[in-house]
C-alpha cells in the first residue's frame, strides 16, 4: 500500500511564516535620517536667548534710572534761551494785547490751561495757593478754549492770573513746544525761560522749581 501524497498547496499552507518585525528596512540605496544631535536644546535656545536680552535691557534700564540726577524732568531746547516772541489777546477784551515785550524786565510764569483739561483742575487749587503767597506774575493762557467755558470755570473756581489770555489757533503753544496741558514756564526778567514745567505744577514742585529761582522780593529764595 503506497504512502498517501501531499499536495503542494497543504505543504505551503502549513509552512511556518517567516518571523515580522516593527522595524522596516529601507530599499536599497536609501539612507535612514539620524536625529541631530543637540536638537532639544536648539529649541530651549530660542526662548533663551530672547528673555536674557529683555533681562539685560530692563536692568540697564533699571540702573539708568536710578543713577539720573533729574528722573521724570523732561528736558526742552528752550530751557536757558530767549522765549519766542509771542503776543496774545485778553480773554475779556480781545482788543487788548499782552505780549512778550510788555513783559520785559519781570519775572512771570505762563501757564498754559483750558477748561476742557482735567489736570488743569487739578492744578488750579495749587495756582491758587501760588498766587497768593508769592509776588510773581502768574499769566494764564486759555489754550484752543471756547472764551464762555474759561470764563465759567473762572468764575466757578477763582482766578489766579494777573492776566488772562486766549490761544485759540495754538500758534503760540507750538512755538513754545507745548505739547498738552496743562505746562507752564518760568521766565527771567531778561526774556530767559529759566525752567519749564510738563504737567501739574504741584505745592513740592513750585516750591523747588519755581520759588527757588526767584528774588527774595517776589517771595522766591531759600526754601
Amino acid at each position: 500500500m503506497s504512502a498517501p501524497v501531499e499536495h503542494a498547496g497543504s505543504i505551503a499552507a502549513t509552512a511556518p511564516a517567516p518571523a515580522r518585525t516593527d522595524a522596516q528596512v529601507p530599499p536599497a540605496g536609501t539612507q535612514t535620517p539620524i536625529p541631530a544631535a543637540g536638537t532639544p536644546w536648539r529649541h530651549i535656545a530660542r526662548f533663551l536667548i530672547p528673555l536674557a536680552a529683555f533681562i539685560v535691557l530692563v536692568w540697564v534700564l533699571a540702573v539708568g534710572i536710578e543713577h539720573s540726577p533729574e528722573v521724570g524732568v523732561l528736558k526742552s531746547p528752550l530751557v536757558g534761551g530767549p522765549v519766542p516772541q509771542w503776543e496774545l489777546p485778553s480773554l475779556t477784551d480781545p482788543a487788548s494785547k499782552l505780549g512778550s515785550r510788555q513783559l520785559l524786565g519781570q519775572w512771570y510764569v505762563l501757564n498754559f490751561w483750558g477748561s476742557w483739561c482735567y489736570a488743569c483742575r487739578v492744578e488750579h487749587p495749587n495756582l491758587l495757593a501760588a498766587q497768593r503767597g508769592s509776588k510773581v506774575r502768574i499769566i494764564g493762557v486759555d489754550w484752543k478754549d471756547e472764551d464762555a467755558d474759561a470764563l465759567d470755570w473762572l468764575s466757578k473756581l477763582g482766578n489766579p492770573y494777573s492776566a488772562v489770555l486766549t490761544d485759540h489757533s495754538g500758534d503760540t503753544a507750538i512755538d513754545l513746544g507745548v505739547a498738552q496741558a496743562p505746562e507752564s514756564f518760568l521766565v527771567s526778567p531778561q526774556g530767559i525761560i529759566v525752567y519749564k514745567q510738563v504737567g501739574i505744577i504741584t505745592p513740592e514742585a513750585w516750591k523747588s522749581e519755581f520759588l527757588s529761582r526767584l528774588p527774595p522780593e517776589l517771595g522766591g529764595g531759600a526754601l
